[in-house]
């Protein structure tokens, strides 16, 4: 176990002399219990805190700086956006926490991404990840009618970005959750509707020419979800449509298909969205027939690309 535990981990350890505490913590600990006693911890260095701390915290920790686009710009082209999404999808105004484990259980994501909080929950990472949740409990049985939803919502991720972002941007989000209708007749019709709908939204804010990538991730030689992807999108002169079949990102993650979603494809592209099924809702509802579309567009990105000249 000592191979597994870091240094800082190893020094609070060593401080409340005891080697296992974190597994006292973790699996013998009631979950009330836990967290009364982590707030009890949070307050007391809380109180402890001064202004002059929380300026040096402010200035060193890259979780708290403000965005770096300009908000006015992002609003505007958020509230245009929405408006160009079809009614078909119901938008929902997300809570900016989820239940702990959402994104590790669901995703999978390492919890290490994620911000953890003390009353067991953690920070919105991905808002397909919450709307996933939301559509499971709106589905509730295999009666309930097919769910469409939207969000727009602003996400913290605890991994570095480096030169390519800040760990907190703002994501549009889609999600088609329901049963398996037979001849992926619910995947075509979804990845139809995702796609459209994403475009369309790209279109309303910018007049760049938009590339969808498609990755079949099935193995056998049904007729592909891909058919209905192409055929969705083949009206739209400004759109172009290409099969990603060396995508390595996003198996494991993704079933059946996934997309990337390119602005100004060529050598100054840009990655603006992703999307693809996943079996989060069947995981949730324990039902093997229950299907589910996410997808996303990072709309800080997008303002940067519709405010630059080509």
């Amino acid at each position: 176990m000592d191979g597994d535990i870091s240094a800082p981990i190893r020094r609070v350890l060593t401080a409340l002399g005891s080697d296992d505490a974190v597994e006292v913590l973790a699996e013998q600990t009631g979950g009330s219990d836990l967290t009364s006693f982590l707030l009890e911890v949070m307050r007391r260095r809380a109180g402890r805190s001064t202004p002059s701390d929380l300026m040096r915290q402010y200035r060193r920790d890259r979780f708290v700086e403000p965005g770096a686009v300009d908000a006015r710009a992002l609003h505007r082209m958020t509230a245009t956006m929405i408006d160009s999404i079809p009614s078909s999808f119901k938008f929902v105004e997300l809570a900016p926490v989820i239940p702990l484990g959402s994104h590790s259980v669901l995703a999978p994501v390492h919890q290490d991404k994620v911000v953890s909080g003390t009353r067991n929950l953690e920070v919105a990472a991905d808002p397909t990840v919450a709307l996933a949740i939301v559509a499971a409990h709106a589905r509730g049985d295999a009666s309930a009618p097919t769910v469409h939803l939207a969000a727009v919502q602003r996400i913290l991720r605890a991994q570095p970005f480096g030169t390519q972002g800040q760990p907190h941007f703002s994501v549009m989000a889609l999600l088609s959750a329901g049963r398996d209708a037979g001849h992926l007749a619910f995947e075509a019709a979804a990845i139809g509707d995702h796609l459209r709908a994403l475009v369309a939204a790209i279109a309303a804010v910018t007049g760049e020419p938009v590339e969808i990538r498609l990755t079949d991730l099935r193995a056998d030689d049904r007729p592909t979800i891909t058919d209905a992807a192409h055929a969705a999108l083949a009206p739209l002169r400004h759109v172009t449509v290409a099969d990603d079949p060396g995508r390595e990102a996003g198996r494991g993650y993704y079933r059946d298909l996934c997309f990337k979603v390119i602005v100004r494809p060529g050598p100054d592209e840009v990655e603006i969205g992703d999307g693809g099924f996943t079996d989060w809702t069947a995981q949730l509802l324990e039902n093997r027939k229950e299907r589910l579309l996410t997808s996303g567009l990072g709309l800080d990105r997008l303002v940067t690309v519709a405010s630059e000249p080509a």
